[in-house]
């Protein structure tokens, strides 16, 4: 179901996440709870700030995307290559198509510094990534869980 433009900006799919995450394992760790707990329908991958901004503005490589129809939730992670977390959160929010699009910080940071700007920019929640794979899995199925099942959306 693709929901379209209204009064908040853009429109978003249901149960489409956008992880942006550039450790190969966290991805795949991200990917394995939710294919787990059946959340994996729609999860685009990408492993920088520029490609995700690319992707949720169908720019570059992903011009082909339909611009107005956002994830349903991003996974941003912070330190990233090219264009960190922050300056992505930064454009997201200044943009009126984006300014509303559910964006989880997830993170192996746990500086205040970082957890506050983060919150400044925008950020919907922080979460700090577990060491343990269990934790880890744990978390990713709980916060896809509420994202995706439990809250309810300005677009819906």
């Amino acid at each position: 179901m693709n929901l379209s433009y209204d009064a908040w900006g853009a429109g978003l799919a249901a149960r489409r996440i956008l992880l942006v995450e550039d450790n190969p394992d966290d991805q795949l760790l991200v990917l394995r709870a939710l294919k787990k707990n059946h959340m994996d329908s729609e999860v685009t991958v990408v492993d920088d700030g520029v490609k995700a901004l690319e992707y949720l503005f169908a720019e570059g490589k992903y011009r082909d995307r339909a611009a107005e129809t956002l994830p349903m939730l991003m996974l941003l992670d912070i330190k990233l290559p090219r264009l960190d977390g922050r300056d992505v959160l930064r454009q997201l929010r200044a943009d009126r198509r984006t300014r509303h699009l559910p964006v989880v910080v997830m993170t192996s940071s746990s500086e205040e510094a970082d957890i506050r700007k983060s919150y400044e920019l925008g950020a919907n929640s922080y979460i700090r990534k577990p060491v343990d794979s269990d934790q880890f899995t744990s978390t990713v199925t709980q916060l896809g869980h509420y994202w995706l099942n439990l809250n309810q959306s300005p677009y819906a």
